[in-house]
């Protein structure tokens, strides 16, 4: 089997529809995703995301696949081409991705610090929302520590990260 990779622009939203679809027409998938913290109404969530929101790629064997067939797929905007013929992924792409997932198939992203040590931060929300500071590190995967002037006198506290928003 002479199977390449391309990739498959999606509806907004649409990527597990399409990816459902594209299944059932015996074409073989793959959407990464990541862990994404989403925080909403006060409360912090870990969920599922795309990690190329709104694309998915697709393996089709050309020779032996009816590939046109994939534009018409629901929840599938557009197949990416160059001209008339499909745009094929570089080899190894896909397994370069598979190889950065973990036991539950999600990839793991690099961390990066939004701040220096240094930057001035303003605290958005809680106890101290308002509220100036200094950056001053990580202490954890999901807490921060911000050096802030109260009462006349600096304080450090520890912070969620979302909670904080540069200056």
């Amino acid at each position: 089997m002479t199977q390449r990779w391309y990739v498959v622009q999606t509806q907004t939203h649409a990527e597990n529809k399409a990816a459902a679809n594209l299944l059932r027409q015996e074409f073989e998938v793959y959407l990464p995703r990541f862990e994404k913290r989403r925080r909403h109404a006060r409360r912090t969530e870990i969920v599922a995301a795309p990690l190329f929101p709104r694309y998915l790629f697709v393996g089709v064997d050309m020779e032996t696949q009816r590939w046109r067939s994939i534009r018409s797929t629901f929840g599938v905007s557009n197949l990416v081409c160059n001209g008339d013929e499909p745009a094929s992924v570089a080899i190894g792409i896909i397994d370069a991705l598979r190889k950065r997932e973990d036991e539950k198939g999600f990839i793991i992203l690099g961390k990066r610090q939004r701040f220096s040590a240094g930057d001035r931060v303003r605290v958005v929300e809680g106890a101290f929302a308002d509220c100036l500071g200094l950056f001053e590190g990580m202490r954890d995967e999901e807490r921060v520590t911000v050096l802030l002037d109260l009462l006349g006198r600096k304080v450090r506290v520890m912070i969620d990260e979302l909670a904080v928003a540069a200056a």
